[in-house]
């Protein structure tokens, strides 16, 4: 009985001093002086591509420096770099059983300035058959894992030049997928292509805080910091219609922001048991290529769970002191996350909008995919909010005092998890397919 006693006395105290601790770091001050440099129209709303979002980038990762966190692998660098590739097509010859085919019947998808494929080549056929939706076949196909010949039914001929669109943004890889357009299934085939290959630079920017005891069991903190950059001057305030710069303030500076302050948090604590990645992501508004990348180098079972953060930075439909989780019913996180916050006025309910499917379309989709309970927090009304994606998305609009209370819940409610207490059930990847 005493040694039950004493430890829920010790499991008291370490909850006061969280809590009391906590405010020292993550204020509504220091939310105001991270959120005002980021979402500042010197960074020219972070475009990817852009010399503004490479300015943004450094400064995250003085962030980083200044919390005393590793960078990845001990590279050295806090900037997690890799390259998009663009091929744009010259030429092509394609045969099937010796025939010739018709140019506009074919597109092949790679990243190789010069290809030439055989039945040899170890490629996979598969077919998209009449009857099956086109593009979310062809999708299955385009990502370049593997190697496939993918033969499309002649019903789809109407729409069939539109699986271009898979043909641009690629990360690097020796493989590639080739759609045509065929009646039958070929038993030799010759596919030549020629095309112009441009690579364009990317940086996400990751820091990490090794744990003690289960360091290679991975807690990921996430936030895109790329936004969209300049845009018609007639979408900004009313009394300011010359205002080009969409400034990304709550989308997702806010999100990029409750990852700093939570980084310098739990640096400051340094009582994480397993290895916590604290990482921004960029390119989430060209297609998410950020996340991509970065999930792909990272075993899944690996992953714990990943707190994905995205516009926090106004009041959810609930007011004050709430946020939402979305794909809250494919895991049990968020009543860990509520359990941890017992005692508090703040609470996390589930995503107030199903219908627009936002757990596939945020940054924790990649490896949620995976089975990894990744899940992103929010307090944006998405049905309603009046700046998203809007030159008025500016610091003024957003709530600090508020956000920092998001932030701060989002530490207190993950300090289970962090401490390897308690592990989130998996997402079932069988109801993802």
């Amino acid at each position: 009985m005493k040694k039950f006693c004493l430890t829920g006395l010790l499991i008291s105290v370490t909850s006061f001093l969280f809590a009391q601790n906590i405010d020292g770091v993550i204020n509504a001050k220091e939310v105001l002086r991270i959120e005002s440099v980021l979402a500042s129209d010197e960074m020219g709303g972070r475009r990817a591509f852009t010399p503004q979002i490479d300015k943004a980038a450094d400064f995250i990762a003085s962030e980083f420096k200044k919390a005393g966190l590793q960078t990845l692998n001990n590279s050295g660098s806090y900037l997690q770099s890799f390259a998009m590739v663009s091929p744009k097509f010259i030429s092509g010859n394609y045969t099937l059983d010796g025939q010739a085919v018709d140019p506009k019947d074919v597109i092949v998808v790679t990243t190789q300035a010069n290809i030439r494929i055989t039945e040899k080549s170890g490629y996979e056929k598969v077919a998209i058959k009449k009857g099956q939706s086109l593009f979310a076949e062809a999708r299955k196909f385009a990502g370049l894992e593997k190697k496939y010949l993918v033969l499309v039914d002649t019903s789809f001929s109407k729409n069939f030049r539109r699986l271009t669109a898979f043909n641009k943004d690629l990360f690097k890889t020796e493989n590639s997928v080739v759609f045509v357009l065929s009646a039958t299934d070929p038993s030799t085939f010759t596919i030549e292509a020629t095309n112009e290959i441009t690579e364009k630079k990317l940086s996400n920017v990751v820091g990490i805080l090794p744990g003690k005891s289960k360091k290679n069991e991975y807690v990921i903190f996430s936030g895109h910091y790329d936004h969209l950059g300049t845009g018609t001057p007639l979408e900004g305030y009313p009394h300011d219609k010359t205002d080009s710069i969409y400034n990304g303030a709550n989308d997702d500076a806010a999100g990029t922001t409750a990852v700093i302050m939570l980084a310098k948090y739990f640096s400051a604590l340094k009582n994480n048991e397993r290895t916590i990645v604290f990482a921004t992501f960029t390119a989430e508004e060209l297609g998410g290529y950020g996340a991509k990348y970065f999930s792909q180098q990272f075993n899944p079972a690996a992953v714990v769970a990943m707190f994905n953060i995205e516009m926090v930075g106004t009041e959810s439909k609930w007011g004050k002191n709430s946020a939402y989780i979305t794909g809250y019913e494919k895991t049990d996180m968020g009543a860990i996350l509520q359990k941890n916050l017992q005692g508090t006025e703040f609470t996390f309910y589930p995503d107030p909008y199903p219908d627009m499917q936002l757990f596939y379309r945020s940054d924790n989709a990649t490896l949620a995919r995976l089975g990894v309970p990744a899940h992103t927090i929010s307090t944006s009304k998405m049905d309603t909010e009046p700046h998203y994606h809007k030159a008025s998305d500016q610091v003024e609009t957003l709530d600090m005092e508020n956000m920092a209370m998001v932030i701060k819940s989002i530490a207190m409610s993950s300090r289970s998890i962090v401490s390897g207490q308690e592990t989130p059930s998996r997402v079932k990847v069988e109801e993802l397919r």
